[in-house]
């Protein structure tokens, strides 16, 4: 509860609980928290875009909560050789718009992930040298290198395929009214507000989808967010907090899920991005590790998350097999900060802008980590704002460091390559080495693990203890509530809801 009273305490405003919807036998309300970017999987960046388009936009292939790769649009795969991939794909397959589903399509998607401008799709497959229509069940996909993580990225956005009528249509507008092959077809979006989907009857596993309209709430404030789960004006909150396990023990109406994260929480510098880059913390690593040696990750977690999370100072958790055991977080050290910055010849105190979503929680994280390195001699100002703004400001260069979560990919690449290597799409702070490209590059096509493992050690050695390009801070759970008349719900460590055998008794 230790949130809830500092929150009330603070002052914050709650939202009222959203007045129930007429009764609708199998209409699903889905608590967000956050509201999602663009609704267009080559442009999006989001989490709580990527729930939203489980609902509208199927994959090539998926991940179950075994995090085994399976078949979704595609019915397998085979290497034809170490670089050329075979997928075949499902027959019967319809767009929303009534459109087939078939290679050209796919080849379609692929080549607007890899050539539309501003995708955050290329970086994950950039290693696609063609794409050829074998037939029409059929597509080739020839790749630069070998690549042990190419097949994992065509299990998220990179492998959502759009129908190439809406897609041409529609340009960049493609989100506003996105149009795929997924159970549940687009009805309409109000921002801040409310995005619904109603299913698709069409669809190619129709028999799976009972649920008839889907309504994705998007409710920032966690004190908000777990009030309309108990007045049941929500049926399903996603990314709860520790705190709301106790709250709602003894709830015989709701119930939790718990699955540990496949990503992380850390902090993004901003060293090479604009105007924004050019402070004594953007220009001096001695600087940063000052920062990071103010900061005590373990104290964070216990005051802000009750001891919840692992803290840690890498991309993957400790359940990830190319997590590195001995890299490990460096214990806070105020006099070795001050050293470092004394030896860094700045003047004190070193102003820093924290970029923090607005959210109850990680303002709070922002707030105790504005404690810590005060000691050390930073005045870290808090600009709170809106995720999806939030983003798009990062994107600009408009901010110093910017807390920021990655929800995570079964692979190591997805959690590394687009935020580390300088043509990374998410690398927004502008971060550049040479030898870390070489690194993440020989990683990606690396199919030995342990040689694999091994660039990923070099890698973090140079880009977090020698150039501290940004700060990972702990392992989050994905904690889920939702109605106890819900049942079929199936969790996967992606944080994902998938919908198929969901239904509301």
């Amino acid at each position: 509860m230790r949130k809830t009273l500092t929150a009330l305490a603070m002052g914050v405003a709650l939202a009222a609980p959203l007045a129930p919807a007429p009764t609708e036998a199998q209409h699903l309300r889905i608590a967000l928290r956050e509201d999602p970017d663009i609704l267009d999987p080559t442009l999006a960046r989001t989490y709580v875009g990527r729930i939203v388009f489980t609902a509208l936009c199927d994959k090539l292939f998926d991940i179950n909560e075994r995090l085994e790769i399976v078949p979704q649009l595609a019915t397998g795969h085979r290497w034809e050789d170490p670089r050329t991939l075979i997928i075949t794909l499902r027959d019967g397959v319809r767009f929303h718009d009534g459109e087939t589903m078939d290679a050209a399509a796919v080849v379609h998607s692929l080549n607007r992930h890899l050539t539309l401008q501003g995708s955050f799709r290329r970086g994950e497959i950039s290693i696609v040298t063609a794409l050829e229509v074998v037939d029409p069940r059929t597509v080739r996909i020839r790749l630069s290198a070998p690549s042990a993580a190419f097949l994992s990225q065509l299990t998220d956005r990179a492998g959502m395929i759009l129908s190439p009528r809406a897609a041409d249509a529609a340009g960049r507008d493609f989100g506003l009214r996105p149009v795929c092959a997924g159970p549940f077809r687009f009805v309409e979006r109000v921002a801040q507000s409310r995005i619904v989907v109603e299913r698709f009857n069409d669809y190619w596993n129709r028999g799976a989808i009972h649920l008839e309209r889907v309504t994705f709430l998007p409710i920032p404030d966690n004190n908000a967010r777990i009030a309309n789960l108990q007045s049941g004006a929500v049926e399903f909150g996603e990314r709860m907090e520790p705190d709301h396990v106790e709250m709602v023990a003894r709830n015989t109406r709701l119930r939790v899920v718990q699955v540990d994260e496949l990503g992380y929480q850390g902090i993004q510098y901003n060293v090479n991005n604009g105007p924004r880059a050019q402070t004594p913390f953007g220009r001096n690593p001695r600087v940063r590790e000052a920062f990071e040696l103010a900061i005590d990750r373990a104290a964070i977690n216990q005051v802000v998350y009750g001891g919840a999370f692992v803290p840690t100072a890498q991309a993957v958790p400790p359940s990830n097999p190319f997590h590195i055991r001995e890299f490990t977080p460096e214990p806070r050290n105020i006099a070795r900060a001050r050293q470092l910055l004394q030896q860094a010849g700045v003047a004190l105190p070193v102003r820093v802008e924290m970029t923090v979503p607005n959210n109850q929680d990680l303002r709070q994280v922002g707030e105790v980590i504005q404690a810590m390195v005060r000691e050390a001699g930073f005045d870290l100002r808090i600009n709170a704002m809106e995720f999806a703004s939030a983003l798009q400001a990062s994107q600009r260069g408009e901010f110093e460091t910017f807390l920021l979560g990655w929800s995570g990919r079964v692979d190591p690449d997805g959690n590394i390559w687009a935020f580390v290597h300088s043509r990374g799409g998410q690398n927004d702070g502008r971060y550049s080495n040479p030898e870390v490209d070489r690194l993440l590059d020989a990683a990606r096509t690396e199919l030995d693990p342990e040689r694999r493992r091994a660039l990923y050690a070099q890698m973090w050695e140079i880009s977090l203890r020698q150039d501290r390009h940004r700060m990972y801070l702990w392992h989050r759970k994905n904690i889920f509530i939702h109605t106890a008349r819900l049942t079929g719900y199936v969790p996967v460590p992606d944080g994902m809801i998938r919908f198929a055998g969901m239904r509301l008794d």
